[in-house]
C-alpha cells in the first residue's frame, strides 16, 4: 500500500475518533446505543488497520500495541461489562502490553507511551460519561501525543492532541458540574 493510502486510512480513523471525542455526552441505556461509542469503535478499528500498515512499512510497533489495547477496551465498553469485572481485565491487558512495550524499550519516550497506553485503556473501560473516564483519557492521550511527537507520527500526534483536548473539556465540565452528564 502506498504511503498516501496509508495516510488516508490513518486520517479517516483519526477524524472518526476525534468526532467521537467531540460528540456530546449522551444518556443511553447501554453503551452500544451511543453514537459516541460507535464512533470510538469504528475509529479504533480504522486506527488498528493504519497502525498495522504503518508498522509493515517501517513504522514503530508501539502504535500496534496501543491499538490492540484500545480494541480490547472498546469491546469491554461496548459490552457494558461492570467495572468490577472489566477493570481486572483491563489491568491484566495493560500489564501485558506494558511488559511487551518494556521488552522493546527504545528510550525514555517508551515510558510516556506505556503510561499513556494505560491511561487510555483505563479511560475506555471506566463507566462512560464520568469525570474519571475523561480524566484518564485526557492524561493518556496527552502522553501518547508526546510519544507520537517524539516518534514523528503526525497522524497519532494530532489524533491524541485533539482527543486530549475534547476529553479534557468534558472532564472539566463534569468536575465543575458533577451531577450532570451533559
Amino acid at each position: 500500500m502506498t504511503s498516501d493510502a496509508t495516510f488516508v486510512v490513518g486520517l479517516i480513523g483519526s477524524l472518526i475518533l476525534v468526532g467521537g471525542a467531540a460528540y456530546p455526552l449522551e444518556k443511553v441505556s447501554h453503551p452500544a446505543k451511543s453514537v459516541k461509542n460507535w464512533l470510538f469503535t469504528i475509529g479504533g478499528v480504522c486506527m488498528l488497520a493504519y497502525s498495522l500498515i504503518n508498522y509493515l512499512t517501517g513504522g514503530t510497533i508501539f502504535f500496534v500495541i496501543l491499538q490492540l489495547f484500545i480494541v480490547l477496551t472498546t469491546i469491554l465498553m461496548m459490552l457494558n461489562i461492570d467495572d468490577r469485572y472489566d477493570t481486572p481485565i483491563v489491568a491484566a491487558g495493560a500489564i501485558a502490553m506494558v511488559i511487551w512495550s518494556l521488552t522493546l524499550f527504545e528510550g525514555t519516550s517508551t515510558v510516556f507511551f506505556v503510561i499513556g497506553l494505560s491511561g487510555i485503556g483505563i479511560g475506555y473501560a471506566l463507566n462512560m460519561g464520568t469525570f474519571k473516564q475523561n480524566a484518564a483519557l485526557t492524561l493518556g492521550s496527552a502522553l501518547i501525543a508526546y510519544f507520537s511527537y517524539r516518534e514523528g507520527n503526525q497522524i497519532f500526534l494530532w489524533l491524541n492532541v485533539f482527543f486530549a483536548l475534547f476529553s479534557g473539556y468534558y472532564a472539566t465540565k463534569l468536575f465543575r458540574y458533577p451531577h450532570t452528564k451533559k
